[in-house]
């Protein structure tokens, strides 16, 4: 390695990393649960060391120099043998106890999930579960998360774990909402609209595959939860997992619209870690726990005794 970084504090690195990963110091502070004027005195080490600027100043926030780009290189190379040398420690654990790592989407977690965590917790007490309620993807690469839950179509080539089941979603609504549209017979762009997720368009391209491709998205809340909260209020229609809106007492399907099909739910982890006691022990509970609920995930279409799961290697 050169001799420019032989004066290197390596923990720096970690601190650059953040700083290139964010673009900002403030965020960066934030990734890294610190103040900003760590991060800001950490930098100003690093650069000391190195005898060179690693970021430049822009009225955007910082970019990475020349001797930016050069540092990157050797410290995401570093970063991933630490990251690798851990993985590969933890996986030499056979007992199961100790932490997991769970990221899970909100919506599973407050329709049946939560419930089926705390049976996991009562049949395992050496396991403690650190559960993330997340819609991003966690970087299981990189430790945000051991196992991960996931409503996907596919996911990346570097990991594992099962397609445990496609779930289905209907368009939902309050009952004095759909009363307003003649049981939904009568939607009128000019009075009815869509929750949706949107992009800031009144007509984002989600809504073409519904029956009511015509009506505008008026409100956007970016959150399965925040949107079945809305839809309860009586604010329009939301298209929902039917594991999130069946289980809503506030809302009804509107009439006559059936389900629509949703993407897979997958159960991922690293394939380093896929002998670890814990991790495995979580695994082999978790895609079990999903398919007792495959009626309310398929929209009750299908018996609950057709229970099955893929493998992906």
């Amino acid at each position: 390695m050169p001799d420019r970084y032989s004066s290197i504090n390596w923990d720096d690195l970690r601190f650059f990393l953040a700083i290139y990963r964010s673009g900002t110091l403030r965020g960066a502070a934030r990734e890294l649960g610190v103040n900003h004027a760590t991060v800001t005195r950490r930098l100003s080490t690093l650069e000391a060391a190195l005898g060179a600027r690693v970021f430049d100043r822009r009225p955007d926030g910082l970019a990475p120099s020349q001797a930016g780009e050069d540092l990157l290189e050797a410290a995401e190379r570093v970063e991933g043998e630490l990251v690798a040398m851990h993985r590969r420690i933890v996986g030499r654990d056979d007992s199961p106890r100790g932490v997991v790592r769970l990221s899970v989407p909100p919506a599973m977690l407050q329709s049946f999930l939560a419930r089926e965590l705390v049976a996991f917790a009562r049949l395992h007490p050496g396991i403690e579960l650190d559960v993330d309620a997340s819609h991003s993807y966690s970087d299981l690469a990189r430790r945000e998360a051991e196992v991960a839950v996931r409503m996907a179509d596919e996911v990346t080539e570097d990991l594992v774990g099962l397609r445990v089941i496609r779930y289905r979603k209907a368009i939902y609504a309050s009952p004095a909402y759909v009363a307003t549209a003649d049981g939904g017979k009568n939607l009128d762009p000019d009075v009815h609209s869509w929750i949706g997720w949107g992009a800031g368009l009144p007509y984002p391209s989600w809504p073409r595959d519904t029956p009511f491709p015509n009506l505008p998205v008026r409100h956007r809340l970016f959150s399965n939860i925040l949107q079945l909260q809305a839809a309860t209020e009586g604010l329009g229609l939301a298209l929902l997992p039917c594991f999130l809106g069946d289980e809503q007492p506030g809302v009804v399907r509107v009439p006559g619209t059936g389900t629509l099909d949703g993407k897979s739910i997958w159960v991922l982890y690293h394939h380093d870690l896929r002998k670890t006691a814990r991790i495995r022990t979580l695994i082999d509970f978790i895609a079990p726990a999903i398919l007792r609920h495959r009626r309310l995930i398929e929209g009750g279409s299908v018996p609950t005794s057709e229970v099955s799961a893929s493998t992906k290697n």
